[in-house]
C-alpha cells in the first residue's frame, strides 16, 4: 500500500518541520509513504473562508485519484486510541491500493472534499492547528507502525 499525505500550505514552524520529516523518515522503514503540500492561496485577503475551502477543495481534488482511499482528518471524525489505529491501518495495508490522508488549510474543507472522502478520522476533539497536526499526525503514523511491528516505541 502506498500512503499520500495532502496538506495545504508550507509548514511555517521550522522546528515543526525538522519534527516532520525525522518521522516521514523512520516511517520509510516500514511502508512507503508520500507528502504533496498545496501552494497556499493568493490574495485572499478579498476571499471568503468559503472562497478559500472552494479554492483549496479544487487543488486537493486534482491530487486524488478514482480509486484512491481518502481520509480526511476533522475535528469531528472518528477518535482511535494509538493500538486502534494501528489495527486500522493495517487492515488498509491489506485491501487498499493507496491510502489518502488528507489536512485541509486553517478554515478546513469544502463541501466536494467531504463527498470525496470515504472517511474522516481526528486526533482530538479539540480544534486544533492545521501546521500541528502535521507533526501529531506522522508521529502517530510511524507510531502504528512500530505497533504492528511489535518494536517498544509504544508503551501500554
Amino acid at each position: 500500500m502506498k500512503t499520500e499525505l495532502i496538506w495545504v500550505g508550507k509548514t511555517a514552524n521550522k522546528h515543526f518541520d525538522t519534527c516532520i520529516a525525522d518521522y516521514v523518515e523512520r516511517i520509510g522503514h516500514y511502508m512507503p509513504l508520500s507528502i504533496s503540500t498545496i501552494a497556499e492561496l493568493k490574495n485572499t485577503k478579498n476571499l471568503s473562508a468559503e472562497q478559500q475551502k472552494e479554492r483549496e477543495g479544487e487543488l486537493i481534488l486534482k491530487l486524488i485519484q478514482p480509486a484512491d482511499i481518502v481520509v480526511l482528518l476533522d475535528e469531528r471524525g472518528h477518535e482511535y486510541r494509538s493500538i486502534e489505529f494501528a489495527s486500522w491501518l493495517q487492515t488498509k495495508q491489506h485491501t487498499v491500493r493507496r491510502l489518502v490522508f488528507v489536512i485541509g488549510g486553517p478554515y478546513g474543507f469544502s463541501p466536494a472534499v467531504y463527498a470525496r472522502a470515504n472517511e474522516q478520522l481526528s486526533l482530538s476533539r479539540m480544534t486544533l492547528s492545521h501546521q500541528m497536526i502535521r507533526l501529531m499526525f506522522t508521529e502517530q503514523i510511524y507510531r502504528a507502525c512500530t505497533i504492528m511491528k511489535g518494536e517498544p516505541y509504544h508503551h501500554e
